[in-house]
């Protein structure tokens, strides 16, 4: 019998479940580069990540020299059509998880993913990669009409994994607000995209590693 006390175990994708960091610089700095501003380091990207491509490449323009909305009209497409065809070159799962995945499948726990990524970009991603069937469910940025924080993507996700109890995992302000505000327990990575210190996302648990995740789980209390 499982000692976890959860039906569902959620998570974030970018900064979360997979390191994307390398393939979102490149469509960047492609898209940076059509309009000869300088590449940034994939390093200098990551703080950029989050809030979805727009304001990734909105900050990006703003620390290269500025921009105006025709600017981004023209250059936002550029950078996604890229990022489209250039997905899985650089981007893997953070060290652990495949084993913490497998952990979590033999305690019978499902596993779902939510995340403000689009459907265009998300599903693809994740057949590239070789995961999309360890999960039971798959909610994008707009697969309904709001994105994390609202409670209502998260939900979506643990109803459609069959419901029960969740805890949700991130590394963004997004992601535990998002299962704050959906009632359920989250865990926050400090590997992932952090734009600040992991203490300031005040998660009810932080992990450093996938492999905390387990003994983390199984020692949770049943009863909150």
């Amino acid at each position: 019998m499982s000692r976890i006390p959860f039906d569902v175990v959620g998570f974030d994708l970018d900064g979360t479940l997979l390191d994307t960091s390398g393939d979102l610089a490149a469509a960047v700095n492609y898209a940076l580069a059509t309009i000869d501003r300088p590449p940034f380091a994939v390093e200098a990207i990551q703080p950029f990540v989050g809030k979805g491509a727009k304001v990734m490449l909105q900050r990006a323009l703003t620390s290269s020299g500025g921009y105006d909305d025709e600017l981004i009209a023209t250059t936002l497409p550029v950078l996604l059509d890229y990022y489209e065809q250039n997905l899985a070159i650089h981007s893997v799962p953070y060290p652990g998880l495949i084993a913490a995945m497998d952990q979590l499948d033999q305690a019978g726990v499902k596993l779902a993913i939510c995340t403000n990524k689009s459907k265009r970009f998300t599903i693809p991603l994740m057949h590239q990669i070789g995961l999309s069937d360890r999960f039971a469910s798959i909610v994008c940025g707009d697969t309904l009409h709001v994105s994390k924080p609202d409670p209502a993507p998260i939900l979506e996700m643990v109803a459609r994994a069959g419901g029960g109890r969740a805890i949700f995992l991130g590394d963004t302000i997004n992601d535990i607000a998002g299962a704050r505000n959906a009632a359920i327990p989250s865990i926050a990575v400090s590997f992932g995209f952090l734009d600040g210190p992991v203490e300031n996302l005040e998660a009810d648990a932080v992990i450093h590693h996938f492999d905390e995740l387990l003994p983390l789980l199984e020692s949770w209390p049943s009863s909150c």
